[in-house]
């Protein structure tokens, strides 16, 4: 086991991710460098869509804004609060006016698992 780490939200480094058009940022918080099993960060999506087919089993916690996640032809509208898991192979689309989301994700080597 690793020591137990603390992510103040001040220290936080975001990095763009998607868009334009609009704008997303992903502070990744958890990797294969601190663990052997989960990952775990914050994103913002801000009049942005990103399309993506996850390649590992995810959760997400919408904490500001309005999430939308396309799964296929499935829309799901989440506010602050409201909680979703995802299975691998999900094809999606990530958008949001103003929304921050916690997500956590395994395993965390999906990348190494799936030659990328």
């Amino acid at each position: 086991m690793t020591e137990v780490k603390l992510f103040k939200a001040d220290e936080m480094k975001f990095e763009p991710y998607g868009g334009p058009p609009g704008k997303a940022e992903i502070a990744r918080l958890v990797g294969p460098e601190l663990s052997s099993s989960m990952g775990m960060g914050i994103a913002t999506f801000d009049d942005c869509s990103i399309e993506w087919t996850i390649l590992y089993d995810e959760g997400i916690v919408v904490l500001e804004g309005a999430f939308r996640l396309w799964v296929g032809d499935d829309c799901y509208d989440m506010a602050p609060g409201d909680a979703i898991w995802l299975p691998e192979g999900a094809p999606l689309k990530y958008e949001g006016q103003g929304a921050k989301v916690f997500y956590c994700l395994s395993p965390v080597d999906w990348k190494t698992r799936h030659n990328l």
